[in-house]
């Protein structure tokens, strides 16, 4: 093993199921401590799938090399890909580090089988269950397959304590394997940010659209909200065109509005313009779009569920049960909508990077 390197002597795989431009919790986090190691010196390459064959191969973003191979991911998942596969396999010794992402895509599952002399760093970013009921019965053979990135990893990243207790409890791995670093936010980006004036308040959700992330409860509420108060909705996937039937369904297409692929500066002032971020999801490792949210001075409620429970505080972030009650719902609403944030106190990634380069560098 040679990880004891530092800055350019060291050269860092990062192995993702997907990398810029996709959008994604996961693609956000490795781009951003990708870029922040190069600055510190350091060598990266990004090995990610490319379901769609549409991007450029091999491409330099903001000095990280960025090397795609094709992929197939029925329904957005599991993002199989035997170019990836054969590469990590081939080349895995040429680098000092291979950080995987993702317990729920099998690149990582690949950079464990390829294991050499490098050293292994995991994120899983874990859920614990799949994101469909057909994902949820494919995780129980995959969990015999995905046990073995546990096992050759040399250091396992939490990114929060709920994820940690999930991953010792479900895999049996030893709590000294494991480290928690959380997300971090760009906090610079955020500085300046002021609210628009409008003639509305707007309740706003960003992230993927899967069942699971409960967009569909903020849909059903509008009814029992006041006709001043909008829907803003930002992200695409699998369960978009539910969602937008059941805006038509429920004739509130005047209220909602879809938004995808925004400019990052138009994104964050769709933040600090909001009146409120909800995100209901009952599965989530982290939840940084509730950091984004509270870093533009917008309250929060989220679903005191996974994750997301290690935000509620009663003052800036809220939590809501499940089963979600919709009339307790819009209770939860009209009370916390517009309130102000008070100090709270979140990461920025070049405190995260600093922590990843201590691993790295053991």
């Amino acid at each position: 093993m040679r990880a004891n390197l530092k800055g350019s002597n060291m050269r860092i795989a990062q192995v993702c199921e997907c990398y810029h431009p996709y959008i994604g919790g996961t693609e956000t986090h490795v781009r951003e401590i990708s870029e922040r190691l190069v600055k510190r010196g350091f060598e990266v390459e990004v090995l990610s799938s490319d379901p769609s064959g549409k991007l450029s191969q091999m491409e330099t973003i903001n000095g990280v090399q960025v090397r795609r191979f094709r992929s197939w991911a029925p329904n957005e998942a599991y993002y199989f890909s035997k170019e990836l596969k054969k590469y990590l396999v081939k080349n895995s010794d040429s680098y000092n580090i291979v950080h995987a992402h993702s317990y729920h895509a099998f690149p990582a599952f690949y950079a464990a089988q390829a294991k050499d002399r490098n050293k292994l760093i995991f994120t899983p970013h874990y859920h614990g269950v799949g994101h469909t009921f057909l994902r949820s019965l494919l995780h129980i053979p995959y969990k015999f397959l995905g046990k073995r990135i546990f096992e050759k990893a040399d250091k396992i990243v939490c990114v929060s304590n709920y994820e940690k207790d999930l991953v010792i409890k479900q895999f049996k791995v030893s709590e000294g394997k494991i480290v928690v670093i959380p997300n971090g936010i760009n906090l610079e980006e955020f500085k300046g940010l002021e609210k628009r004036n409008k003639n509305y308040r707007a309740i706003l959700y960003v992230g993927r659209l899967e069942k699971y992330k409960g967009v569909h409860y903020l849909i059903n509420v509008l009814q029992k909200l006041d006709q001043g108060i909008i829907l803003e909705i930002v992200g695409k996937g699998p369960y978009g065109k539910s969602l937008t039937n059941l805006v038509k369904k429920l004739d509130v297409e005047d209220r909602v509005r879809f938004l995808q692929e925004l400019p990052r500066n138009v994104l964050l002032q769709e933040y600090a313009d909001a009146d409120l971020f909800v995100s209901l999801s009952k599965h989530e490792a982290f939840g940084i779009c509730v950091a984004e949210a509270l870093a533009s001075k917008t309250p929060c409620i989220v679903g005191n569920t996974s994750a997301l429970k290690e935000w509620i505080d009663n003052k800036n972030c809220f939590g809501i049960d499940y089963p979600i009650d919709v009339c307790e719902l819009a209770e939860l609403i009209n009370e916390v909508v517009g309130r102000e944030v008070t100090q709270v106190k979140l990461l920025d990634w070049d405190e995260i990077v600093q922590k990843l380069e201590k691993i790295y560098s053991c």
